[in-house]
């Protein structure tokens, strides 16, 4: 921000935002919880989804305690403390982006390499993507730390002045359009490979139907919550590019917000995760009913 008082009543957004966290952190925790306790779960695909929902109780988490800082502890005015808080706030963001990279990545192994090289699709494969995304997360921001560009300013967030030109290009460019550009063009040459009718000689045609189905439900799903995350983050785009303030108290809502909705699509859009979850469910129902009959009969 250019002024130097910041006009966004963090007062009424921060609560807000914190709420939309909360709730993201414990649907967040609840999927990881599915995936970990259901074996059918155990796969790939899944343990990127983990990776995705580890991001956001982070970011969640990060943001969150950035709100207790400017909201409660005021006396903290250490431009080396705001500097951590900033680069922990941008790990935060790209740690969520660069996870859903990593699963546009995967869906290129699985489509273009999964009959000719089976072992790229392997769990080891991911882990090992998913270690080397981490290293990349925490290895982006460091110009955060590098730089004196954040300072501690009282009523503001610890994030990168519009003034240092270069250091929000980069922050822009490598946080998010770098990343989103990539996804697309992964998505897109995934989507034409997927319906394209030119190969020859396919021994495996007879697969093709059921595999191509299951290859375009993965994908939509993947596009629909990353499409869900970055709508969030839309705001914050726009108040890096016009300085316009109203973006950027929207954006403290909204990205929290995209959050929540995006970890509650999960729940729904995702199959696998949807059956694991109705038959949880349905186990605590179970076991409640017979507990429930027993008081009953006692009771008589």
């Amino acid at each position: 921000m250019s002024s130097s008082s910041s006009s966004t009543n963090y007062e009424i957004v921060a609560p807000i935002s914190i709420l939309f966290a909360f709730v993201a952190i414990v649907i967040a925790f609840f999927i990881l919880i599915l995936v970990a306790s259901t074996k059918q779960l155990r796969t790939a695909c899944h343990l990127l989804t983990c990776n995705t929902c580890l991001s956001s109780i982070i970011y969640c988490i990060v943001q969150c305690n950035n709100y207790i800082y400017l909201l409660f502890i005021k006396s903290n005015t250490s431009d080396d403390s705001c500097r951590w808080r900033g680069y922990f706030g941008y790990i935060s963001i790209v740690a969520v982006v660069y996870s859903y990279l990593l699963q546009a990545i995967s869906r290129l192994l699985f489509t273009v390499l999964a009959m000719k090289y089976r072992w790229m699709t392997s769990f080891k494969i991911h882990f090992f993507l998913i270690i080397i995304g981490w290293f990349i997360v925490f290895l982006i921001p460091l110009p955060a730390l590098l730089t004196d560009d954040i300072k501690f300013r009282s009523g503001f967030l610890c994030w990168v002045p519009r003034q240092h030109l270069l250091h929000a290009i980069y922050t822009i460019l490598l946080y998010y359009l770098i990343p989103i550009v990539l996804i697309i063009t992964i998505y897109v040459s995934i989507y034409l490979r997927v319906h394209s009718h030119t190969n020859n000689n396919n021994t495996l045609l007879q697969d093709r139907p059921a595999r191509k189905n299951r290859d375009l439900e993965v994908l939509r799903n993947i596009v629909i919550l990353f499409s869900i995350y970055i709508l969030g983050a839309l705001p914050l785009i726009l108040y890096m590019l016009t300085n316009v303030e109203f973006f950027y108290s929207v954006g403290i809502i909204s990205i929290s917000f995209t959050v929540m909705v995006e970890k509650s699509a999960s729940l729904f859009i995702d199959r696998d995760i949807r059956n694991a979850g109705k038959k949880y469910f349905g186990q605590r129902r179970t076991q409640v009913s017979p507990l429930a009959l027993n008081i009953a009969t006692i009771a008589k």
